[in-house]
């Protein structure tokens, strides 16, 4: 689990947001399928049916996302879900 940013709750005190492992690679798949077909958070937002501000907290890792969005997102980048929620093989690890 990694700690984050302290937010304030409704009674005003302060405390950290927790984002998992499996969030932060979710995060970074998005992203990374995203660059890699050279569209904006925009287009990918349109292509999924979201709103563009939720994309992007997406890719920063602040989102608990639902199963029903993920399915959107990979949708939109034409990519399965698994995938997005694979780690990535390092160029070290290829050439094992």
């Amino acid at each position: 689990m990694v700690l984050g940013v302290e937010k304030p709750d409704a009674s005003g005190v302060s405390t950290p947001t927790q984002k998992c492992e499996a969030q932060l690679l979710f995060a970074a798949n998005v992203r990374r399928f995203r660059k890699a077909q050279s569209i904006s958070q925009e287009k990918l937002a349109e292509y999924a049916g979201l709103h563009t501000n939720y994309i992007s907290s997406v890719e920063r890792g602040e989102r608990n996302i639902s199963i029903c969005n993920i399915e959107r997102i990979a949708r939109g980048l034409g990519v399965s879900m698994p995938d997005l929620l694979s780690p990535q093989p390092t160029p070290d690890s290829e050439n094992s």
